[in-house]
């Protein structure tokens, strides 16, 4: 089961974070920063699969973006490493080569999508056409309007 989702730039800073877990929000600042701190020091010929604390810290890196997925111990971490690069896939359809300023001034956007593809911790959808179907719908109703 997934446990939260972030994505955070070169420099640290959480530009996307869902929790699937209760954590009160002082934890998860320093979850948050200490999370960080753990990927952002590994190199790229290190492994993406971290165990931290009681549980296992999965991200990739997509040019200034890091994606770090927290899971249970018993979650298969190339299933989220590959659920990790769908998600970037969808977005780069939906924005057509995403950046992190597509992001950040879409964020309502991106929690759709992965609200699409994660629910409750599990992920649900993994099909690009069903994920982005209701975000066109919603493009399709503001267009019109």
């Amino acid at each position: 089961m997934i446990k939260f989702f972030l994505m955070v730039n070169k420099q640290g800073q959480t530009r996307l974070s869902k929790y699937y877990e209760h954590v009160e929000i002082n934890k998860r600042t320093l979850l948050e920063t200490e999370v960080i701190r753990s990927c952002l020091s590994r190199s790229n010929e290190q492994c993406s699969f971290i165990e931290f604390k009681d549980f296992k810290l999965i991200y990739r890196q997509y040019a200034a973006l890091f994606i770090v997925v927290g899971v249970n111990d018993t979650e298969n971490e190339m299933a989220i490493y590959e659920f990790i690069h769908n998600f970037v896939e969808v977005l780069d359809e939906y924005f057509s080569r995403v950046s992190e300023l597509d992001i950040m001034f879409n964020l309502d956007k991106v929690h759709i999508i992965l609200d699409e593809m994660v629910l409750n911790g599990c992920i649900v959808e993994t099909n690009r056409a069903r994920i982005l179907a209701p975000l066109l719908i919603l493009d399709k109703m503001s267009e019109s309007i």
